[in-house]
């Protein structure tokens, strides 16, 4: 009899909606998700009417940002640059698209949490821990691209937990805060009502009064947030400044990327102090529902939620998603396997 304890974790389990796969499918796009709290990173594709799911593990992995063959990762301490590595019509292993971790730059544990990518190729992300936004740099570990009017210095102090990037045009458009607090983690005392949307190129608050907005999102004619402490998906009317609210959201609302007139959201159990005390918790009890975690996509014309991914065991929040382009089943390549070593590429 073996004297090794059994592991006490829940089993991992991830169960898509019965037409997601084929929804997948007719986009031609694939998913991918993050988790820090278990430390991975999940792509998500279909072929035959079936999903196909890969993860790697990378430490604390948060913002995602994806782009035609290449796709961004923020973890613990770095910024990482994927590559497919694969020829259009070649395949690995019966995967489309193999993404392999070909170019990283040492941030330091900065918190970095949005990620998005100018139109000269430049990452840009959200450095949480210091309330600005940055880019990687060859010589210091970020270059400071613009920081909030309130912030009257830069610090390693999460004044703000400003968290959430919309790319405009090839440029960083609008930000989100959780207030607009000048304090070490003076957000913390303005959970409940204190979230609001900056303009980059201004400066200007151009909507206020939320409750920890995350991942703003520009889709080319309309600003989308998650007003994640309330639990609602909502457009910011930026002429008049309100937060139109579209539809309910059963979890805590983070991470949203958008494929046409739909957006695929990542939604997590509030389970830590962060998420306590917030307007969503009794919403979910009036509504009579538990918090879920998984991807859920919201059809963005009737606020439907259409199709899901729920995901039940030791994973219980979510960070990030994105829409990778022009592959239906991907796999990508970590650290901590042999493969990595022996998959060579040159010209």
């Amino acid at each position: 009899m073996s004297n090794e304890p059994k592991s006490t974790s829940p089993p991992l389990t991830l169960e898509g909606s019965r037409h997601l796969p084929g929804w997948l499918e007719q986009t031609g796009y694939s998913l991918g998700f993050s988790t820090y709290q278990a430390g991975k990173v999940f792509l998500v594709g279909a072929k035959n009417k079936e999903l196909s799911i890969s993860e790697r593990t990378f430490a604390r992995c948060m913002g995602l940002a994806a782009q035609p063959g290449r796709f961004y990762l923020a973890s613990q301490y770095q910024l990482w640059r994927f590559n497919n590595v694969l020829d259009p019509g070649k395949d690995y292993q019966g995967f489309d698209s193999l993404f392999i971790p070909h170019l990283g730059w040492t941030t330091g544990d900065v918190d970095a949490h949005d990620i998005g990518v100018t139109r000269d190729e430049q990452p840009v992300f959200v450095n949480t821990l210091f309330s600005c936004l940055a880019t990687p740099s060859e010589d210091e570990n970020f270059r400071v691209v613009w920081q909030p009017p309130f912030i009257t210095r830069l610090a390693p102090e999460d004044r703000c937990h400003l968290n959430g990037l919309a790319m405009r045009d090839g440029e960083p458009g609008w930000v989100t805060a959780v207030a607009q607090t000048d304090v070490a983690e003076g957000w913390r005392d303005h959970r409940e009502s204190g979230g609001v949307v900056m303009a980059v190129d201004s400066g200007e608050v151009v909507c206020e009064g939320l409750s920890m907005p995350h991942s703003p999102r520009w889709d080319g004619s309309r600003l989308w947030v998650l007003n994640s402490g309330t639990g609602y998906l909502g457009e910011v009317n930026l002429q008049s400044g309100q937060f139109e609210p579209l539809c309910f959201l059963p979890g805590f609302a983070r991470g949203m990327a958008l494929i046409g007139n739909h957006a695929i959201i990542g939604l997590s159990k509030p389970r830590s102090p962060s998420f306590g005390g917030l307007p969503l918790s009794e919403e979910l009890e009036q509504r009579n529902v538990k918090p879920r975690c998984g991807l859920v996509v919201v059809d963005l014309e009737k606020g439907d939620l259409v199709h899901h991914l729920r995901i039940e065991g030791v994973i219980e929040e979510l960070f990030d998603v994105m829409v990778l382009p022009g592959c239906t089943k991907p796999n990508l390549l970590g650290f901590k396997t042999d493969e990595i070593k022996h998959m060579v590429r040159f010209s």
